[in-house]
């Protein structure tokens, strides 16, 4: 299959000339900047949506209400993601892959620096919110367009007993992108007054954002001429399909593979953005020293995240997913509650939950992708990635805000319970599609 070549290609290939083939370290290391980069816009806006966006958006309502309305627009993204994936196929089956990522980040960042420049409510009135959703849905398109296929590759091509290490590597770019943001953002609500940091600090991280997509880009090109790429796209393994095609032909499997990482996807909500928004609406605590706490329980993530792939190398990916589903739903029924323990609760929350998040998400990529017909593997990892999201992490936010503030911090672990039992559900469908597929 023939596709066009943009400058940026060019230009890449002509780096890979002179160093020859790319070592698979070096496609890994891409392959983490690229997510750690997703990631940082992600959380960037996170954690604006709890110390931002109720205030300058939605400044007529009660804080707690304010919340609850800037996670809906949070949601978007994950409704316009599978549109994404949608739109950016086609551009990638007629224009290439190098003008897919182009598109794709050049989208992102300029959807995630528009936000830098959001007026206030009490400036533009009503429309500043509808600024926020069409801004908000322009980054869920473009994360469905920045799909590279080499998540779950990495692990399906890795030498035999390797392949959790290998499908850990992407995953380090969540937890990298959760500490920088996080730390920029107490760096600048810790050295300014309140006044200067609704004014213009909070407006700093977005640029960052932008500026990290821009490295992001060119490590991805880079990526993507490299020979090994070339070699896997000419293979079929990530050539683009039409998604009613990939979807009549293997709807049954993306189905299953987005409910497989459920529990995984449902806790990353419940550790990243749920925790800041209780503290800040119901304590007293500044969100400052709450943000450095998930800092630095981000690190423990991290290092999860790592042990994970030696782990799923001993015990296998699918027996590791499904003894973290069973940890998380025992988790939902206490945990929680340490939200409320003061300064101790909260660290204690913070690290289990994010050890616990890292050994589950460090394998949740592409766990059924070996269930895909390789002419659809492509698209259809890509689907069930952005449906993952969107029922897992899309709405957590909102709704473990919504039980804990009518029912009490012990509601939130409903669904997060909820997430663990369709884990463990499809888990099992999944084992019995494969022994139908052998038999």
């Amino acid at each position: 299959m023939t596709t066009p070549v943009t400058t940026l290609e060019q230009n890449a290939r002509q780096i890979h000339a002179h160093d020859g083939d790319v070592d698979p370290g070096e496609i890994a290391v891409g392959v983490v900047i690229g997510r750690a980069s997703e990631f940082f816009d992600f959380f960037v806006y996170a954690i604006a949506s709890v110390v931002v966006f109720p205030k300058l958006v939605f400044p007529f309502v009660d804080p707690l209400t304010g919340t609850i309305y800037s996670f809906a627009i949070f949601a978007l993204a994950f409704i316009a993601r599978p549109f994404g994936t949608t739109l950016f196929m086609a551009i990638d089956r007629h224009h290439g892959r190098g003008a897919k990522l182009t598109a794709a980040l050049f989208l992102l960042g300029t959807s995630t620096v528009a936000i830098a420049f959001l007026p206030t409510y009490e400036r533009l009135g009503p429309a500043v919110i509808w600024l926020l959703a069409i801004f908000r849905i322009g980054q869920g398109l473009a994360w469905g367009g920045t799909w590279d296929g080499l998540a779950p590759l990495l692990a399906m091509t890795a030498p035999e007993g390797r392949r959790g290490w290998y499908a850990m590597l992407p995953q380090l770019g969540a937890p990298i992108g959760l500490i920088i943001a996080s730390a920029l953002f107490a760096f600048f609500l810790g050295n300014l007054s309140a006044a200067d940091f609704f004014d213009w600090g909070w407006r700093y991280p977005f640029f960052v954002a932008f500026a990290i997509n821009v490295v992001a880009l060119f490590a991805r090109l880079r990526m993507a001429v490299t020979p090994q790429y070339t070699r896997l796209f000419e293979g079929g393994a990530l050539e683009p399909q039409r998604i009613t095609e990939t979807v009549r032909a293997e709807g049954k499997a993306i189905l299953t593979g987005a409910f497989a990482p459920l529990a995984t996807f449902a806790l990353f909500h419940m550790v990243t953005v749920f925790p800041l928004s209780w503290v800040f609406l119901f304590t007293d605590e500044r969100p400052t020293r709450f943000l450095l706490i998930e800092a630095i329980a981000a690190f423990f993530g991290l290092a999860a995240v790592v042990a994970s792939g030696a782990i799923a190398d001993r015990i296998g990916r699918r027996t590791l997913l499904a003894g973290s589903a069973a940890a998380i739903a025992v988790f939902s029924g206490f945990a929680p509650q340490l939200l409320a323990g003061g300064v101790i609760g909260e660290a204690a929350f913070m690290v289990l939950a994010f050890t616990l998040l890292g050994i589950s998400f460090g394998q949740s990529s592409g766990v059924v992708a070996s269930n895909f017909a390789p002419k659809y593997r492509y698209t259809a990892s890509a689907l069930t990635n952005d449906f993952a999201w969107l029922f897992g992490a899309g709405f957590a936010p909102l709704a473990a805000l919504l039980l804990s503030s009518h029912f009490g911090l012990a509601a939130s672990g409903a669904y997060l319970l909820s997430g663990a039992v369709c884990t463990l559900l499809a888990l099992r469908f999944n084992r019995r599609l494969e022994m139908a597929a052998a038999g």
